[in-house]
């Protein structure tokens, strides 16, 4: 899914008793992605970020149902995450038009040209 240290460069230095939240807007259900959360997660505590005592993983699921990440975006944003991380176009286009403030990184994507115009600057908030 997303390498843990991509992830270190976006989040902020860890500050102590700060609790970091990530949201994942994701296609699939995470019982389906269990796999690539687990590696996620044990990439995260490699760099000191721990489920339950400065990490908080916010996972939404569109259940292959494009159409509800507009409303699963802003959720993400309403709860106040410091990172989005989506995987697929719709979820990334999602996550941009809610949000111009928190970084949102694009794991995977098959239309990036419909969202940035240059991959190696996406501009904004966005990430690859």
């Amino acid at each position: 899914m997303l390498r843990a240290a991509s992830l270190r460069r976006l989040l902020p230095p860890q500050q102590l008793g700060k609790v970091y939240r990530i949201g994942i807007l994701e296609t699939v259900p995470a019982a389906q992605n269990a796999a690539n959360l687990d590696a996620l997660r044990k990439g995260l505590r490699d760099l000191g970020y721990v489920e339950g005592r400065n990490l908080t993983i916010e996972y939404r699921s569109a259940d292959g149902r494009a159409e509800q990440f507009p409303e699963l975006a802003s959720e993400l944003v309403r709860l106040k995450v410091d990172l989005i991380v989506t995987r697929g176009t719709p979820a990334a286009k999602a996550a941009k038009n809610a949000t111009g403030t928190i970084p949102v990184v694009m794991v995977t994507m098959g239309q990036p040209r419909a969202i940035v115009t240059s991959l190696a600057h996406p501009g904004g908030t966005l990430r690859g």
